[in-house]
């Protein structure tokens, strides 16, 4: 039977979101299980860890909603030194000899909580002109950007020495770690760029519910993979479940609408004894279905 939910990988270092998906497609054929859609819940750079979920089946519906979804990091940035691509891949273009305090950091962290402007990296996959920026970066093409609003949901130190902090933060959707450390460290009076960072949440997925890659393949080998697969549903653990009817599931698989409908306005998880039927959106003019299940 095709699986369909989700697989919560601990993406190691080195590798890229593309590849990971193609790992998760090994690991299913290794375990005998049919052939079936993968796709990845939103990119996760190589030099980042940390949990990326994979959508199997009917749950790579689900997988744009991860794109938009509130994520959490754990990230250093070490002082003295900027680069261009403002992680530790790029080449030094700028250096400091001050290294703050962590009285100095604690206090300017309040600048950059809530709702705030930051400039994207120019070797990010963002669009100028039809190219990737990063791709101009490469050709030695100066690319300007334009400033964008996010939200920094919370920012606190994990820890300081003498050249590093360590910081945990949950952000909005479109936010950039390695943008956001560029300008604590200017803030602080010197430069900085990112060392190290780890994705500890995506939406409703944290690190508790992510494998590694050896487990992934060692679950496939013992034919037990389907007890990595958690469910469609748990994509959507903030979207209320509405119970509907056979006849009421048959209508909606086909796209039709429901009327009537006892239920508070807004997205609704429709379900048919436990199964996913569709996700909809119910208001005054009765309850429309925005994404079908076939399951």
């Amino acid at each position: 039977m095709t699986l369909h939910g989700w697989i919560i990988l601990d993406k190691p270092l080195g590798l890229g979101s593309t590849s990971a998906v193609s790992a998760v497609k090994r690991a299913l054929r290794d375990a005998g299980e049919p052939k079936t859609k993968v796709g990845h819940g939103g990119t996760l750079d190589p030099l980042a860890s940390g949990v990326l979920p994979i959508a199997l089946g009917e749950a790579t519906k689900l997988a744009g909603r991860m794109l938009d979804a509130t994520k959490s990091y754990d990230f250093t940035i070490t002082f003295g030194t900027q680069t261009d691509t403002l992680d530790l891949e790029g080449q030094v273009i700028a250096t400091s000899d001050h290294r703050p305090t962590r009285a100095e950091v604690k206090a300017i962290l309040p600048l950059f909580a809530g709702p705030i402007e930051q400039i994207p990296p120019a070797y990010s996959a963002l669009k100028v002109d039809g190219e990737r920026a990063y791709d101009l970066a490469r050709k030695g093409i100066e690319v300007e950007l334009k400033s964008r609003s996010v939200i920094i949901h919370d920012l606190v130190i994990v820890a300081v020495d003498a050249d590093h902090v360590t910081l945990a933060s949950t952000v909005s959707k479109g936010t950039y770690i390695r943008s956001l450390a560029r300008d604590i460290a200017i803030a602080l009076g010197t430069v900085g760029h990112v060392s190290m960072l780890r994705r500890t949440r995506a939406g409703p997925f944290a690190l508790k519910s992510a494998i590694s890659l050896d487990n992934l393949a060692d679950a496939a080998k013992a034919r037990a993979l389907t007890r990595m697969v958690l469910p469609l549903a748990a994509g959507l653990d903030d979207i209320p479940a509405l119970p509907v009817t056979p006849d009421q599931a048959h209508l909606l698989r086909r796209g039709q609408m429901l009327f009537g409908i006892p239920a508070t306005p807004g997205l609704h998880l429709a379900t048919e004894a436990e199964t996913p039927v569709a996700l909809v959106e119910v208001s005054e003019d009765g309850c429309k279905v925005v994404r079908g299940f076939n399951l």
